[in-house]
């Protein structure tokens, strides 16, 4: 089925990885980042099922999240506690290893988002949003995006066409090997300056660049934008509020001082709640969607089979 989120249209789509991103990179509260985190994943199964997603944090973001998080520490020795020295007499702080952590945590939440936003967000979407302000820049923006899909599928294409005489990267010794790694390289290069030209020959003809030119589009802002648009505005609302009474504060030096976790009052909480909230609003979405798809299922066969009794009875 379908992400029922991404049927909305663009500008809610991009509004919302828009607030997301920027509170997931400006606020760096434990808890912020910890629903930011758990919230991403969440999504990003949905989008991509759970099986993909775990193997790709375990491959790649976990050791990322570790190594990012040993490094601060080793470089960034501000902090009043003080666990050890190191050889060199650099001591190594609490306050330093927990801002790593914070970092590497960050980080990685930050490429999970971005890595949901690379499939809701398409260059179509894109280009309708900002083909008429920055027309140029969003044209080579959305090029990129659809470059890269494409040219690891040629790729593949290409190897595969090699391995089956001989000639792939796999065959042969070292210098075989490097070769033909070339070969396929230069193919490769080949390919995407002639596809480079097909497309700029194929924009020539359909009239890109002359003046007055216009382009259709599907979307349309509905009622069901609006509602979902003052849904996210009302959230963002209030989680503003919250962090004008100083819920998100967090201070990870010299000494580590972080709002709203102890004591954890009511507002902090519900902050924190207002945040989640808007972070899974597209799980929410597409939940909805299930339940309604999966009723709707249940009852179609049930009339089919009253429509057919009828018509059994009726019949001579």
């Amino acid at each position: 089925m379908e992400d029922a989120f991404s049927t909305y249209h663009p500008i809610i789509n991009f509004f919302y990885f828009v607030v997301v991103l920027t509170i997931s990179v400006f606020f760096n509260h434990p808890v912020i980042l910890g629903v930011s985190l758990t919230s991403a994943i969440i999504y990003s199964m949905v989008l991509q099922g759970w099986q993909k997603v775990l193997k790709f944090n375990f491959l790649f973001m976990l050791p990322m999240l570790i190594i990012v998080a040993l490094i601060n520490p080793l470089f960034n020795h501000a902090g009043v506690t003080i666990l050890f020295y190191l050889k060199n007499g650099n001591p190594i702080t609490l306050e330093s290893i927990i801002y790593g952590i914070v970092m590497s945590v960050m980080l990685v939440q930050v490429i999970i988002w971005f890595s949901c936003y690379n499939i809701i967000m398409t260059s179509d979407k894109f280009i309708y949003l900002f083909g008429r302000i920055i027309p140029a820049l969003s044209l080579i923006f959305s090029m990129v995006l659809r470059f890269v899909p494409k040219f690891k599928a040629q790729l593949k294409v290409i190897s595969n066409g090699q391995k089956c005489i001989g000639r792939d990267i796999t065959n042969g010794n070292i210098l075989m090997r490097a070769r033909h790694g070339v070969t396929i390289l230069s193919i490769m290069v080949t390919w995407a300056l002639e596809n480079a030209i097909e497309t700029a020959d194929s924009m020539k003809a359909r009239g890109y660049g002359l003046s007055g030119r216009t382009a259709f589009s599907l979307y349309r802002f509905d009622k069901r934008d609006k509602g979902m648009l003052a849904m996210m505005l009302g959230l963002l609302l209030l989680f503003i509020v919250g962090v004008s009474m100083g819920n998100t504060f967090v201070q990870y030096n010299p000494a580590i001082v972080i709002s709203g976790i102890n004591p954890v009052t009511f507002f902090s909480f519900f902050t924190y709640f207002i945040f989640g909230a808007f972070c899974l609003m597209p799980v929410a979405v597409d939940g909805l969607s299930y339940l309604r798809w999966e009723k709707m299922k249940a009852v179609i066969p049930e009339k089919e089979f009253h429509m057919e009794m009828q018509v059994s009875v009726e019949a001579p």
